[in-house]
């Protein structure tokens, strides 16, 4: 693949992925949130790797870890996006260790529809309701990456993302949006 079908393909990715996360934002009541979802995708330090690595098959930033041994795009993205969990890592004085802090409840809607969104763009015409909560699955057998999210937000990630298998997108949805303004 040259690199003008990498920009392109990435742009289109990128694109296609925020138009599906704003609608899904649109159905848990945040919509706001979904339409500034992911701007810093189309930021030089994100977007520019993004090119560099993309593939089509899965994140670049995959990808760039392999050839760099970190990926500069995804720790500027995880920086300025709250609705990642890695955003909400903080020194516990307790603890005296780095460990996950409670997400604000849209923060974690936002993370749902972006899960959704990333599953239903990567897996194409094969997606179906239990894809994201088998992709959580399996990040937590794989590393132990999932190890620093605070273990309330995992619940709740385990929560929606079983109902969505179980009972579809319409009424986990329905939850999630109910959920979402009980905090308010």
């Amino acid at each position: 693949m040259n690199a003008i079908q990498r920009f392109w393909g990435h742009l289109r990715t990128i694109t296609r992925h925020r138009h599906k996360v704003i609608a899904h934002c649109a159905k848990a009541g945040i919509l706001w949130q979904g339409l500034r979802h992911d701007l810093s995708k189309y930021s030089p330090t994100e977007f520019f790797q993004g090119v560099k690595y993309y593939s089509g098959k899965h994140s670049p930033t995959e990808d760039e870890r392999r050839g760099e041994g970190y990926s500069l795009a995804w720790m500027h993205h995880k920086g300025r996006n709250r609705h990642h969990w890695e955003y909400w890592i903080d020194f516990d004085i307790e603890k005296k260790d780095y460990t996950g802090m409670p997400m604000p409840r849209r923060f974690v809607a936002e993370m749902l529809c972006d899960r959704i969104a990333a599953s239903k763009i990567y897996n194409g015409e094969k997606y179906t309701d239990a894809d994201p909560l088998q992709y959580l699955i399996n990040g937590r057998k794989n590393n132990h990456m999932h190890d620093h999210m605070h273990p309330e937000t995992m619940e709740l990630l385990i929560r929606f993302l079983t109902q969505l298998r179980d009972e579809g997108e319409e009424k986990m949805f329905a939850s999630l949006r109910a959920w979402v303004k009980e905090e308010k």
